[in-house]
């Protein structure tokens, strides 16, 4: 069973960048990030597979950027030009299949999520 730890959350004022880390415990194939405010579903923000393929939102496009070190087992979520509609708890997923996945129910592993907060 692979753990997933998220950090890096925290609270900044609009305009402003954050950098979100995911350690997995163990070793993992595609990742993504996913987003839940209050009130709100939970969101796919990106995906990144074992390769390095990326997909974004639309939403948080050319502001979002996910990365992964395969060797350290862990990725990244920049968050630059950061909105208060950003404001959410942030969950990392994984799964153990190369291919990258929109449905929630589909990620084998989650994280406790970390909360992110935009002041405006």
């Amino acid at each position: 069973q692979v753990q997933l730890v998220e950090s890096g959350g925290g609270l900044v004022q609009a305009g402003g960048s954050l950098r979100l880390s995911c350690a997995a415990s163990g070793s993992i194939n595609s990742m993504g990030w996913y987003r839940q405010g209050s009130g709100k579903q939970r969101e796919l923000v990106a995906t990144i597979t074992r390769s390095g393929i990326t997909n974004y939102a639309d939403s948080v496009k050319g502001r979002f950027t996910i990365s992964r070190d395969n060797a350290k087992n862990t990725g990244y979520l920049q968050m630059n030009s950061l909105k208060p509609e950003d404001t959410a708890v942030y969950y990392c997923a994984a799964r153990n299949q190369q291919l990258v996945t929109t449905v929630p129910g589909r990620w084998d592993y989650w994280g406790q999520g970390t909360q992110v907060t935009v002041s405006s």
